[in-house]
């Protein structure tokens, strides 16, 4: 027996169904049931996938929001960043005798406490200082602004210019560093 067979006892059998179904109520009345069942199953699948996609945009719209708003400040310590690059230079100019007077030393105590509320702040939303020196060169973390001459290590950090950081996982600014070469 071939395919065309097949079809052709189909297309009979579904003959004589049709005509005992108009001569029997019962058999009209499963096809009709059969039908609606179909249609049932048909509707449950579709409100099933529709739950899942529901589900699955929730889910993706959860994750953007959590990051959003776990980097919406990137911007802000960023700029905060170059303030604290120039209170650490300044800091860092003040000469041992100007630290010696007990007018500039209270003076200069309360710049030294706003930079480390400023360092406090940073951290407290997530802003961490980028390890530079004696670690090898991660090109995701520093950028090398100059080779050296060192005893270290080649490819390894011996001067950094400028420190960097990162906001959680993520990097805010690279450090800028120096690198160790053969002599």
């Amino acid at each position: 027996m071939n395919q065309s067979d097949d079809e052709q006892l189909r297309d009979e059998a579904e003959d004589i169904r049709r005509e005992t179904a108009d001569a029997a109520p019962e058999v009209a009345e499963h096809d009709r049931i059969a039908e609606l069942e179909k249609q049932l199953e048909e509707a449950r699948s579709k409100a099933l996938y529709a739950a899942a996609e529901a589900q699955n945009v929730r889910r993706r719209l959860e994750q953007e929001l959590q990051q959003s708003t776990s980097y919406a400040v990137a911007g802000f310590a960023r700029d905060m960043l170059a303030i604290k690059d120039h209170l650490d230079r300044a800091l860092a100019a003040v000469s041992d005798e100007l630290r010696a007077d007990k007018t500039a030393s209270q003076f200069l105590a309360g710049i030294e406490a706003t930079a480390r509320e400023l360092e406090a702040v940073l951290q407290r939303n997530g802003v961490t200082r980028i390890t530079a020196i004696g670690e090898p060169l991660d090109p995701h973390r520093h950028q090398a602004m100059v080779e050296l001459p060192s005893d270290a290590e080649p490819g390894t950090i011996v001067e950094e210019m400028q420190p960097g950081y990162m906001i959680k996982d993520r990097l805010l600014r690279p450090a800028m560093v120096g690198v160790a070469k053969k002599p």
